[in-house]
């Protein structure tokens, strides 16, 4: 496994992490021993830095539970990052991040449910906020105590991330990036790196597809994708990506050899981003974590991309 130093924290992590958004039923149903038991698989295999939130999970807060049982014993051995901002929002009552003690109250309901004194990374799950000024006051707040060692904030629009590093006091940004997401490429990528700014990247297999089990004839019946059929905008915009699966499926296998592709694609970039896949299985996250050892090339990288170009219709 690679490891690297994480923005300008002064934490040393893996290059592949692991999403536990999976390990909480919103995927399908998974059960506790297995939650556990694939935490325990991706840290055995060099994982260092796991990634959940206080949302997650079916019901909310289960894989933050769920995590902190698997991390019993080998906490100081991790980082973890988590997350706040969205706790009730399916359930249609949102907690108000009105005030500073009620960033403070969320960030001890995730110390509770993690059953840790401390968090790695804290970041705001407030993708489009406007105005952070709340959470970073409470933050700070929260890294005074030393209930939290840094922050940042999940979103995809370098606006947003601006605004959260006006006090340059932004240490980490979570942001989809795949080779099916590579917007963040353009500008967004490019300041984290000017700014010393960690990235984690969420979706690195970009919810599944990259690993080229499916096709357009797949019906996704879990709570996350089947969102992608809510409209027939979603419905072309699912085809538009299995198509460029299709096309990388020309040159790579469907499977481990499409996903060792796509995960190292991520943790390619000069930003160094960590990819933060998720995994039902002790098998997937030992596979995930596989793909850890080797950086590629920027020829090989640009040759990834090359395949995902559609031809120009006619």
């Amino acid at each position: 496994m690679l490891y690297r130093k994480l923005g300008n924290t002064n934490l040393q992590v893996s290059a592949i992490g692991m999403g536990t958004w999976n390990i909480g039923n919103q995927w399908g149903q998974i059960d506790e021993a297995t939650a556990l038991s694939t935490v325990r698989s991706a840290f055995d295999n060099g994982v260092n830095i796991f990634d959940t939130a206080e949302s997650y999970g079916i019901p909310a807060g289960l894989s933050e539970e769920r995590l902190g049982k698997a991390l019993h014993g080998i906490r100081d051995q991790v980082h973890v990052v988590t997350k706040i901002g969205r706790w009730g929002r399916r359930s249609g009552q949102t907690v108000p991040m009105t005030t500073v003690d009620m960033v403070r109250l969320c960030t001890h309901a995730s110390l509770h449910r993690l059953k840790t004194d401390y968090i790695d990374v804290m970041l705001c799950h407030e993708g489009k906020i406007e105005d952070p000024s709340v959470y970073l006051e409470g933050f700070e707040r929260l890294k005074a105590e030393g209930t939290i060692r840094a922050y940042g904030i999940s979103t995809d629009r370098l606006d947003v991330l601006k605004r959260f590093n006006v006090n340059h006091t932004c240490s980490v940004v979570e942001v989809d990036y795949s080779l099916l997401s590579r917007n963040p490429e353009k500008e967004f990528l490019p300041y984290c790196q000017a700014h010393g700014i960690g990235v984690l990247a969420r979706g690195p297999l970009h919810k599944g597809l990259l690993s080229g089990k499916y096709s357009s004839q797949t019906v996704f019946t879990d709570t996350v994708r089947s969102e992608w059929y809510d409209s027939d905008r979603t419905r072309a915009k699912l085809e538009r990506k299995l198509a460029k699966v299709e096309q990388l499926k020309t040159a790579l296998q469907p499977g481990s050899e499409m996903v060792t592709a796509a995960l190292r694609y991520v943790i390619s970039h000069p930003v160094s981003p960590v990819a933060i896949p998720g995994a039902k299985s002790p098998e997937q996250a030992q596979a995930n974590a596989a793909t850890g050892n080797i950086c590629l090339s920027s020829a090989e990288r640009e040759r990834l991309v090359r395949l995902t170009k559609l031809p120009v219709a006619a």
